[in-house]
């Protein structure tokens, strides 16, 4: 079979507060890591998420 052209990733907060998004990333038009501004509800601030995997 073919390998799937999306995956799920995990978007961890560099908070370091331990809230994570779950997203979907297209693997072939997005090949480096990737890094979003999103909001973290735990210290109430919009703040970079970075990829990491799914455990």
């Amino acid at each position: 079979m073919a390998k799937p052209t999306t995956i799920k990733i995990r978007l961890n907060s560099e908070a370091n507060t331990g809230f994570y998004y779950v997203a979907k990333k297209n693997t072939r038009t997005m090949t480096e890591k990737m890094s979003v501004r999103k909001y973290d509800p735990k210290v109430r601030k919009h703040v970079e998420f970075k990829e990491g995997k799914i455990k």
